[in-house]
């Protein structure tokens, strides 16, 4: 989905599609077909952005095969989808029974993360639709935050001088620019936009910026106008936004709590006075009083309140959008609805069916519509 901002910047919608669990090129045209086009249909739009992951595998091999990179372009222009980010934090394995602390691996200490983020720009730039030059790219924020030390965060540098290197080439071999957000995330290196300004300055910021995650966002207690600004200030400029949101107990009840407590991935927990644990099952063990409000990465649907006396965070999703797309100029122009969780809800929240999940991503989508339209932005076909 395409809007106009009332500075005339194209903004562009999607959906992220690691809720799905394909990894291989037959498993990713399949889930377009069962999820994507259903979507599209069910919002009644003629086309529908789509934020793709690709397995490092997968962007590998399409890296080198133009024949199935064709394939998957006509898979998607046939189906009435487009693509112009893609979310390259998870590397594979994203739906295996267990994640946890494995989706920060590799990191960017390591040879086979910057391979894995080259490979996905090359198949973007032939991805992208005729009529848009630009890309981004979500990647994770170095590192989670043990071990590290100065040898480690030398070789991140160095691995994305590299990386604004290799992006640069592929702009000049395809005439598409694709550009790589980190994106701050909750127990790494880079946990917020202070860190951000910390260990990402000084990049080259033709290339490289930040990815900001409305959910990380609130679970880190920060002011999305602040942050933005902050964020400026350092010249680290946003390519992208994941319209997400936080769980969020203002009295916490373990009972309520616990129903959220599930083994796949890691749900790092935060109260508002700084304190935190790498998960929700240690915050309930007492990693964490139930003093103080509590938030919860736990990525629930944007549009629609947990049971009970939860909450979400989309009051800070609403300031998130307001940072950088209520004012003059748009700061970021892909804004990618990441709700990848769907699965792992409460076994009552579950989507039961295929339908109920197309269901559930078209309300996502339809909503984060009403709020950009909300903020002066036009739709447009």
């Amino acid at each position: 989905m395409r809007f106009r901002h009332p500075d005339g910047a194209l903004v562009h919608l999607a959906y992220c599609t690691n809720v799905h669990p394909a990894e291989e090129l037959d498993g990713v045209l399949a889930q377009l077909a069962a999820y994507a086009e259903p979507v599209r249909s069910r919002l009644g739009v003629s086309r529908l952005g789509v934020g793709l992951w690709l397995s490092a595998d997968l962007a590998a091999a399409l890296a080198r095969d133009a024949d199935a990179v064709r394939r998957l372009r006509t898979g998607l222009v046939d189906r009435g989808l487009e693509v112009v980010t893609f979310n390259g934090f998870p590397y594979r394995g994203f739906h295996d029974p267990v994640v946890k602390y494995a989706v920060y691996t590799p990191d960017w200490t390591h040879p086979d993360r910057l391979e894995y983020t080259v490979n996905l720009a090359t198949v973007l730039a032939s991805l992208l639709p005729e009529d848009v030059e630009h890309g981004s790219i979500s990647s994770l924020p170095l590192a989670w935050r043990t071990p590290w030390d100065r040898t480690r965060a030398d070789a991140a540098r160095r691995q994305l001088d590299e990386l604004a290197k290799r992006l640069a080439g592929v702009a000049a071999e395809t005439g598409r620019s694709i550009r790589v957000g980190l994106e701050p995330e909750p127990g790494c290196i880079v946990e917020s936009t202070m860190d951000a300004v910390t260990h990402l300055s000084g990049v080259d910021a033709d290339w490289l910026g930040i990815c900001l995650d409305a959910c990380h966002l609130a679970v880190g207690f920060e002011q999305p106008d602040e942050a933005q600004a902050r964020l400026s200030s350092a010249g680290l400029p946003v390519v992208k936004l994941q319209a997400s949101c936080a769980l969020e107990a203002a009295a916490p009840d373990h009972d309520e709590l616990a129903s959220f407590v599930e083994p796949r991935f890691l749900h790092q927990t935060r109260d508002r006075a700084g304190g935190g644990v790498d998960d929700l099952d240690a915050a309930l063990a007492g990693g964490l009083t139930a003093d103080l409000p509590w938030r919860v990465h736990f990525h629930v649907p944007v549009h629609a309140d947990p049971a009970g006396s939860l909450a979400s965070t989309r009051p800070e999703l609403r300031a998130t959008f307001d940072a950088l797309l209520a004012g003059p100029r748009a700061i970021t122009h892909h804004v990618e609805v990441e709700t990848y969780t769907w699965q792992v809800l409460p076994a009552e929240q579950r989507p039961r069916t295929d339908a109920d999940l197309v269901e559930g991503l078209a309300k996502e989508l339809d909503w984060t519509r009403g709020e950009l339209l909300a903020r002066g932005l036009e739709e447009v076909s």
